[in-house]
C-alpha cells in the first residue's frame, strides 16, 4: 500500500479522513476536515475527490459527509448487523417499558462501542450514540462485559491504568476486581454518576449460541429515584429473547455464572 511522505499508508489516511466525522460534525468543509484529520490540505483536498468518485463521500453544496456506498460496503460483511437486528425488537419493549434511553454496546479495545440506541428527548442526560464510544471502566455496559469476558481479558483490565470520570468512577484495581466479581455473581451491572453525575447506567449481557457474552443491553435513567429494580427485569427479559434469538441455549461457557 502507498505511503505518504510521512510514512503513513493510504489506509491510515482514509481512516483519518472518516474518523473525522462524528455525531457533533455529520458534515465538513473540506478545509474544516482537514484541520479535523491533521492531514495536509493537499492531501484532503485529493483524497476527497478520489472518495466521491467512489461515493465514499457525498457532498452537499460545500459540505461534505460520509457516503451511503460506505455504509453500504460496511453493512455486507458487518458481524453487527445480525445483532442489531435481532435486538432492536426487544430494545423498543425495554424502551417502553422503562421511558429511557436503551442501548446495545460491545467491547472494541478499550472501549464500549454502542451500536443501537433508542429512547427520546424527553429522557434522562445519555451521552451514548450510535457509533459512539465510551470507555469501558466508567460504563456498566463495559464492566458487565468485562466481567463476564476471559480471565486474560480482565488482567489486562485491571492492570491497566483508569482515569477517574467524576468522583463516583471506580478506578482501584481491588475495587474493580470486587466490583467485577459482584457483576458475575448477580449477572448484572449497575453504575451511578460514573460519567454523567445525575444518570445511572444498567445492563445486562446478551450470549451467543456459544454462550459467551457479545453484547450488553443497558438504559441509562436518572440517578435519583430511578427505576432500578424495574430497568433490571425489563433488560432481563429482553436480552434473554436476543439471546435464544442468536441461537443460546440458555448455558453459559463458564458454568459458574449465572445465566439470566
Amino acid at each position: 500500500m502507498a505511503n505518504s511522505p510521512s510514512g503513513e499508508s493510504v489506509v491510515h489516511r482514509f481512516v483519518r479522513i472518516v474518523e473525522a466525522f462524528d455525531g457533533d460534525h455529520p458534515t465538513l468543509s473540506a478545509a474544516e476536515l482537514a484541520r479535523r484529520s491533521g492531514l495536509p490540505s493537499s492531501t484532503t483536498y485529493r483524497l476527497v475527490e478520489e472518495l466521491l468518485t467512489e461515493s465514499l463521500l457525498d457532498r452537499e453544496g460545500q459540505r461534505l459527509r460520509l457516503g451511503t456506498r460506505l455504509w453500504e460496503l460496511v453493512s455486507r460483511g458487518s458481524k453487527v448487523l445480525g445483532l442489531r437486528e435481532a435486538a432492536l425488537p426487544f430494545m423498543e419493549d425495554v424502551q417502553s417499558i422503562v421511558g429511557h434511553h436503551t442501548a446495545l454496546g460491545i467491547l472494541d479495545q478499550n472501549d464500549v462501542l454502542y451500536i443501537e440506541r433508542i429512547g427520546s428527548n424527553t429522557s434522562t442526560i445519555n451521552i451514548t450514540r450510535v457509533a459512539g464510544r465510551l470507555p469501558i471502566h466508567a460504563t456498566s455496559s463495559g464492566l458487565l462485559l468485562t466481567a463476564f469476558g476471559p480471565s486474560e481479558r480482565q488482567n489486562i483490565f485491571l492492570a491497566r491504568r483508569h482515569p477517574p470520570l467524576t468522583d463516583m468512577t471506580v478506578t482501584d484495581p481491588d475495587d474493580l476486581r470486587r466490583l467485577l466479581a459482584e457483576i458475575r455473581r448477580t449477572g448484572y451491572c449497575v453504575q451511578s454518576g460514573t460519567i454523567v453525575p445525575e444518570s445511572a447506567g444498567v445492563a445486562v449481557p446478551v450470549f451467543n449460541a456459544d454462550g459467551a457474552a457479545i453484547a450488553a443491553l443497558s438504559v441509562v435513567i436518572p440517578r435519583e429515584g430511578a427505576p432500578v429494580q424495574k430497568s433490571i427485569t425489563a433488560l432481563q427479559t429482553a436480552a434473554r429473547g436476543i439471546s435464544r434469538a442468536l441461537g443460546w441455549d440458555g448455558t453459559l461457557r463458564d458454568a459458574i455464572r449465572r445465566s439470566l
